[in-house]
């Protein structure tokens, strides 16, 4: 079995990335970021990865979380906080509000904590497809919650999805891809995969595989081993690393492959 590829970059620069990219952060506050996340029992990871790029990006004009209105009496009267319709078990419903919840956005993030049932799915979704122009990163559980409602959203320009394997393994069943994803697989037949389904899909990916990040774009595939990074195999999921893709991304469009390595140098 081949063990590389033309398409595949083995531990590229990524702080050189990051350094590069950087230069087109504005020195203006510009930018409004909306987080869309969290339910009645579990909203911290949202919360905290608005204050984290409140405080490491400081130049963002606007960072607000979108949260469901059963979580209304946990906070005070906030300006960078929007509340929707939820349902009986706290987490969203569908609503005209919560269909136009990006407008005024720059750049969106569903950082996850959705809680597993259809009416969310539905609600979410529906959200996505309201926005079709709006660059989008889907993180962590809300991959495996969206992941039936894929074929709706896979075609969409400037999407990221950053998640486990185990996430992409449902996506790519949902959308009856025909090359399956095996957590048992070597790299190879992964990053061979992936370098298929990238191009196939205007989709950017990020997710991790045998000790190492992978990120794919266009068929393009680039490998980082997580110990160069700062990272560990959990806090790659805390939607940290999501939020500075948006970030790096939103100043730098037409380089999400350059962003999401970027991204690995933290700040």
């Amino acid at each position: 079995m081949p063990t590389a590829a033309p398409y595949w970059e083995k531990n590229p620069d990524f702080k050189k990335h990051a350094e590069d990219l950087k230069w087109n952060f504005p020195e203006q506050k510009r930018g409004t970021l909306k987080i869309l996340g969290g339910n009645s029992s579990n909203f911290s990871s949202e919360v905290k990865v608005a204050e984290y790029l409140s405080r490491h990006f400081s130049f963002l004009k606007e960072v607000k979380n979108l949260f469901p209105d059963a979580l209304k009496s946990k906070f005070p009267p906030l300006e960078n906080l929007d509340f929707f319709k939820s349902t009986e078990s706290g987490s969203f419903a569908t609503s005209p509000e919560l269909r136009r919840a990006f407008d005024g956005a720059d750049f969106g993030l569903i950082l996850g904590d959705l809680s597993k049932n259809s009416v969310t799915e539905i609600a979410v979704a529906d959200l996505i497809n309201y926005n079709p122009d709006l660059p989008l990163v889907i993180t962590r559980d809300a991959v495996d919650l969206l992941a039936p409602e894929a074929s709706q959203f896979i075609e969409r320009e400037n999407l990221f999805l950053v998640a486990s394997l185990s996430s992409f393994q449902k996506l790519l069943r949902a959308l009856y891809y025909p090359r399956p994803l095996l957590l048992s697989s070597p790299i190879f037949p992964v990053v061979e995969t992936l370098h298929k389904f990238s191009l196939s899909y205007p989709v950017s990916i990020l997710t991790f595989h045998e000790g190492k990040i992978i990120a794919a774009n266009s068929g393009k595939i680039a490998t980082i081993d997580l110990e160069k990074t700062t990272y560990s195999p959990l806090t790659l999921w805390s939607g940290e690393l999501a939020a500075r893709i948006a970030v790096y991304n939103l100043f730098n469009k037409r380089q999400p492959l350059e962003s999401m390595l970027a991204s690995l140098e933290k700040s």
